[in-house]
């Protein structure tokens, strides 16, 4: 009587789910019972003109708004993407890429901007690839200057790394398909663009002072500085979540980055958002 009431009770449960799931499959489709969606890459930029490129080359393309933050979902040369405007800054940068990440879970994630350039020879248009990030302003300032000092994971309170590192994988595909991507030439000899893989360093300053790009150079061995790449690597390193920065130098950071700029920040978010495009084409 007791193995009887249990079997009976099976397939009283039995009956109930397939039931319910006949129902669920009828009203809302195969999509309720599936976990599985389109691999996505996510692509954000602290400026307009940074993904301004990537914007109008986006197909399908669909708005969305969380907390007030504008993202972009569609596609890039056949891929699934989602776009955002961090805005500038650290702070900007990684609330708007937490929110990306916590809505739409990319498989990856890629930093395309311009920056200042501190590597001896760099010049407006060339392109640094991130092999790693570092935050050139988190630290303890004493009379000699700022002593570096890593962050921590608020959740596991581990340190991170002073360098954040980009992810190997993408910083393998990005050299391997960055010279054969089109680029604006610069000037009046049409210099095309040098390409390198160096470190990025991250701080709450726009860097117009000659002195502190010899700084950045010797101290830190920085080959481009801006104000969010590393804000954007560490959320992405805590969470486990690929990442690589792609920049593109509009100015030397020194005494005449103010005007430089504005003169080439157009070919500069260009060029590294051909970078862009051309790397979603292989992934």
């Amino acid at each position: 009587m007791f193995n009887f009431s249990l079997k009976s009770s099976f397939r009283a449960s039995i009956r109930t789910i397939f039931i319910n799931t006949l129902i669920l499959l009828c009203l809302f489709g195969p999509k309720v019972f599936s976990q599985k969606t389109k691999t996505i890459t996510a692509i954000v930029g602290a400026f307009n003109a940074e993904i301004q490129l990537l914007e109008d080359s986006l197909k399908n393309k669909e708005e969305h708004r969380v907390k007030g933050v504008r993202f972009l979902t569609g596609e890039l040369s056949g891929k699934s993407v989602v776009i955002a405007l961090t805005g500038v800054g650290k702070v900007n940068a990684a609330m708007t890429t937490t929110l990306l990440l916590m809505n739409w879970q990319p498989e990856r994630l890629i930093f395309t901007g311009i920056a200042g350039g501190i590597a001896n020879g760099i010049a407006p248009g060339d392109i640094v690839i991130a092999k790693s990030c570092v935050h050139h302003d988190f630290g303890r300032l004493q009379n000699e200057g700022i002593t570096l000092r890593p962050t921590r994971n608020p959740a596991t309170l581990q340190l991170n790394p002073i360098y954040i590192p980009s992810d190997s994988i993408l910083i393998s595909i990005a050299q391997k398909i960055a010279p054969k991507c089109p680029y604006q030439a610069v000037g009046k000899n049409n210099r095309m663009p040098q390409i390198l893989t160096g470190i990025i360093a991250t701080g709450d300053v726009f860097v117009n002072s000659q002195s502190k790009v010899e700084e950045l150079r010797k101290k830190l061995k920085a080959d481009a500085i801006e104000m969010e790449g590393a804000a954007v690597a560490q959320v992405c390193y805590q969470m486990q979540l690929p990442c690589l920065v792609l920049r593109s130098i509009s100015d030397n950071a020194n005494g005449d980055a103010h005007q430089d700029m504005p003169n080439f920040e157009k070919i500069a978010a260009y060029n590294s958002a051909s970078l862009v495009l051309g790397l979603l084409k292989v992934l």
